[in-house]
């Protein structure tokens, strides 16, 4: 960061290319410090401006679900999903705030997390699926005769990680239904709208319909909150933590999601098993754009940049205190991004083969990267000084 400083002859400021016996103002370019609680604070801004474009788009998918709920058609159920494909681009870059002690995933509203973004997800928890027509809480009216915001928040994880209820995958199941065609095919999930018409494809379409709109509904429900203390309490907890700590959560927040649950959980898992039910998206074959949405989100905490909101960052941070580590973790980000836009798409093509595969190495290689990103950037901790 750089500042201009009027310098006027004063003790204290330097003066520039003036001779003793000229009092003109001179301006002199000289650096200042980068502040910790500048970059912390920008942070702060950052979360809020992303959680606040997740809610619009998560609104306008609402609209577009109770739309098609009370008008079940063709041409609505596909704006619905649209809606749906739209909504993910804006929660995707918001992934890089977990793992950072926040109210995503930590104190009185950690369940939050689980209730927008929980996968794998069992089909069979939520609808019928290939070979089990009854399958599913909307087909069990002897356990659920009636459906609520409450019953289905719930039941989300009730029994087991996997038996999601609620949040973006739910509403992608029910959109897409199972993807049962081969890779090669390069087809989503291919649930007809008519399982959502009265005397349709599939029994309990009342039902169903009325589930979807719950679970819309829901999701917005949960991102208000998410907006509500990021605008309010927990905001003010935030900026009152020590500067280290705040710093420490941030750096370990993007760093895990880079170097774990990226790389490894999103990626290597689906590779290693060849397997499309371990995509985060497998419903829509949507993974490729959660994989560099969740990329992205790690490039706009790292450089302090989301719309509107540009200060102060940790890339600033890093450069000031060890500037060949900055250009070491610039360059490792740079290629991280290279390498995972390298992928092929849909996700389930390019792990379908395995690692031997040409774009099973892509895979494996974008792997590489999103770990050495991670690891490096840990030692940011040092170089900030922080314990």
């Amino acid at each position: 960061m750089k500042r201009v400083i009027l310098a006027v002859g004063f003790i204290g400021l330097i003066v520039l290319g003036c001779s003793s016996d000229d009092d003109s103002t001179t301006e002199v370019v000289v650096d200042e410090a980068i502040e910790a609680s500048s970059v912390i604070e920008n942070y702060a801004d950052l979360v809020l401006a992303n959680y606040q474009a997740a809610l619009v788009d998560a609104e306008a998918m609402n609209v577009a679900i109770q739309t098609f709920v009370a008008t079940p058609t063709e041409e609505n159920f596909e704006a619905a999903k649209e809606a749906w494909l739209t909504s993910r681009e804006s929660y995707g870059p918001s992934e890089a705030f977990r793992f950072a002690n926040g109210p995503i995933d930590t104190g009185d509203t950690e369940e939050i997390e689980g209730y927008l973004n929980s996968w794998p997800l069992d089909e069979a928890y939520i609808d019928y699926v290939e070979g089990d027509v009854d399958a599913g809480i909307i087909n069990n009216l002897a356990d659920f005769p009636t459906l609520t915001k409450e019953i289905l928040t719930g039941e989300n994880g009730n029994g087991g990680e996997e038996n999601v209820a609620i949040g973006y995958h739910a509403i992608e199941f029910l959109l897409w239904g199972q993807d049962l065609t081969a890779p090669s095919e390069n087809l989503a999930g291919q649930r007809a709208y008519t399982d959502f018409v009265d005397g349709g494809t599939a029994a309990n379409q009342d039902r169903r319909r009325e589930y979807l709109a719950i679970v819309a509904d829901l999701l917005t429900d949960h991102l208000q909150i998410i907006i509500d203390e990021w605008n309010g309490d927990y905001r003010s907890t935030f900026l009152a933590l020590d500067e280290d700590e705040a710093l420490d959560n941030i750096i370990s927040s993007i760093a895990e999601l880079s170097r774990s649950e990226l790389a490894i959980e999103r990626m290597a898992v689906a590779l290693q098993n060849q397997d499309q039910e371990d995509e985060h998206s497998c419903f829509s074959d949507n993974t490729h754009r959660d994989i560099r949405l969740n990329l992205a989100g790690i490039v706009n905490v790292y450089t302090g940049a989301y719309g509107s909101v540009d200060g102060n960052s940790l890339q600033d941070l890093i450069e000031e205190a060890d500037a060949d580590l900055a250009t070491e973790l610039d360059a490792l980000l740079a290629t991280a991004v290279t390498d995972v836009d390298a992928t092929l798409d849909p996700f389930d093509l390019a792990i379908v083969d395995g690692e031997s595969s040409v774009e099973g190495a892509k895979v494996q290689t974008a792997v590489q990267a999103l770990v050495a990103f991670g690891d490096k950037l840990l030692e940011a901790k040092v170089a900030l000084g922080i314990n």
